[in-house]
């Protein structure tokens, strides 16, 4: 490591309050030279993408989100007036509740439940942490985020006696994600058992025509917001998902919509040394040999980021995680992704990081600013804040020393602006690093298969507990169950799906316990 080194490879964006410091990552002087050709064609791809072209061939739509901040650039007048009258609706919808004038049924709304999984969840989770602060929301965000029933419940007891001033919205795309669509049942049920009309505190967001919204319409929600197909979940923050839970909570829309445009302006440079996410996803690209080779460590000294690597999980694994590239070769291609915070991580796996298995780059990200108001001294001349500083810097040095590669991205301060900027340039290194290696960002097949894999236990699971009944009384061990119900019936599930309908709250499916936990036997029984 010397200065000449990173005078080379320090890269200030002053313009957007912005840098990346690509230094401590070992590459060869040719390797920009040797990726020309994979540059080149990112660039073309990316702007492709941005004009409207079918970007993800496999479910043959565009690629959007991008218009989502720029929507002057979508390919159509008719998407731009969306984007935009989209917007305009959800500005005047939340100056409304803020304001009083859409009230729950018992008085002005202060708390907002936000019923998603996935990006439907994630994005609003960070954004909510990152920029929320107990005495400057309008509503206090919750999540619903998982079909766990004691998850819901904790959710549940927090807002116990205040479902009449809670706003709650739900997120699906097609209306038929198994998890939100439990979360909303689960809700609109403790909205009944407290008296009081879930419709009047309900709000969609959701593809047009699907079960949600025609759920939502028949039932007269208060408002419906839209999902468009050219937007994945896992980039949809700056879209109606993200913008509308963070306009409720009071964060800055504007400031934050403004930041992922001028992330996205500077990304879209010609000139590599301009371009932040293409620098960025070429050391991607080194650190992990295009092939996955190394896990991304990332690590934000700021407790607001502390979500940030949750979120990058799925923007990045479920993006570039794929079994075939763009002309069916298997290729089995991803990034793993994985972090918490510093200086937490510090005491817990940095230790693996410097001494253990060197499977991995780090990115760190540095904020500048400590705090809005002056901290304490902890030492003379010392605060807190220093003392953060000063762990950044010292792992980053420990880990250089020990042949650890590292990337640096500061910004100023955690504002709306930034965290935009952070957002866009992930979602822009994602694209460009898809082509480099030649595989559709934009589709989740493995993500699909799991569904489906998961509908097929559900209808097992009915099967069980309709046998079980048919034959009340009776005794089956797994084996013998399965067995009744047809010879391709998995024993080991069959086994799994008794023991946790066993151990259901007052179930009136029963287990004895045998010997031998394959022996134990399991009935149903009304008494």
């Amino acid at each position: 490591m010397s200065w000449t080194r990173f005078q080379q490879h320090h890269y200030p964006f002053p313009e957007i309050d912005f840098s990346i410091d690509i230094s401590r990552m070992a590459f060869a002087e040719d390797f920009f030279d040797s990726m020309q050709p994979r540059i080149t064609k990112a660039k073309a791809d990316m702007k492709a993408l941005e004009s409207g072209a079918i970007a993800n061939p496999d479910e043959n739509r565009m690629v959007g989100h991008y218009w989502l901040r720029a929507p002057q650039f979508a390919p159509d007048s008719e998407t731009t007036e969306a984007i935009r009258s989209t917007l305009a609706s959800i500005e005047n919808l939340t100056s409304q509740i803020h304001s009083g004038d859409i009230q729950g049924s018992q008085g002005m709304f202060k708390n907002l439940l936000v019923i998603g999984i996935g990006g439907s969840a994630l994005g609003p989770q960070f954004v909510s942490q990152a920029l929320g602060h107990p005495h400057a929301d309008k509503l206090t965000p919750y999540f619903f985020d998982n079909t766990d029933p004691d998850g819901l419940d904790l959710i549940l007891a927090q807002l116990q006696g205040q479902l009449g001033q809670t706003l709650a919205i739900v997120i699906s795309k097609s209306g038929g994600t198994p998890e939100t669509r439990n979360g909303m049942l689960v809700a609109e049920n403790a909205w009944k058992e407290a008296g009081l009309d879930f419709a009047k505190h309900a709000i969609a967001v959701t593809g047009e025509g699907s079960k949600l919204d025609d759920y939502a319409t028949s039932n007269n929600w208060l408002q419906r917001f839209p999902m468009w197909d050219w937007v994945g979940g896992r980039t949809s923050e700056t879209g109606p998902v993200g913008i509308l839970p963070a306009a409720l909570q009071g964060l800055d829309i504007k400031e934050l919509l403004n930041g992922a445009a001028e992330m996205d302006a500077v990304t879209r440079s010609s000139e590599l040394s301009q371009n932040p996410a293409l620098l960025l996803a070429l050391m991607w690209y080194h650190a992990t040999n295009g092939k996955g080779e190394k896990d991304m460590v990332l690590l934000p000294y700021k407790d607001r980021l502390q979500l940030f690597s949750k979120y990058l999980q799925q923007l990045v694994m479920e993006s570039l995680g794929k079994e075939l590239d763009l002309d069916g070769n298997v290729v089995n291609q991803g990034i793993a992704v994985y972090g918490n915070k510093g200086s937490t991580d510090q005491h817990a796996y940095v230790q693996q990081l410097r001494e253990g298995t060197n499977n991995f780059f780090v990115t760190f990200i540095e904020v500048l600013q400590e705090c809005e108001t002056p901290a304490l001294e902890v030492e003379p001349g010392v605060t807190a804040g220093d003392y953060l500083q000063g762990f950044l810097l010292g792992t980053r040095q420990a880990l250089h020393d020990n042949s650890r590669e590292s990337i640096t991205l500061t910004i100023r301060s955690v504002t709306a602006r930034s965290v935009g900027q952070l957002i866009a340039l992930f979602e822009r290194a994602v694209g460009y690093y898809a082509s480099f290696i030649n595989i559709n960002a934009y589709h989740q097949p493995g993500v699909e298969a799991g569904k489906k894999a998961a509908a097929t236990i559900l209808e097992l699971n009915t099967r069980i507990q309709q046998h079980l009944q048919d034959n009340a009384g009776s005794t089956f061990t797994a084996e013998s169950l399965a067995a009744a119900l047809g010879e391709e019936t998995d024993i080991e599930t069959t086994y799994k799906l008794l023991c946790s309908l066993a151990a259901k709250p007052n179930s009136p499916f029963q287990s004895q316990t045998a010997s031998s936990f394959f022996d134990t036997k399991f009935l149903y029984s009304s008494h």
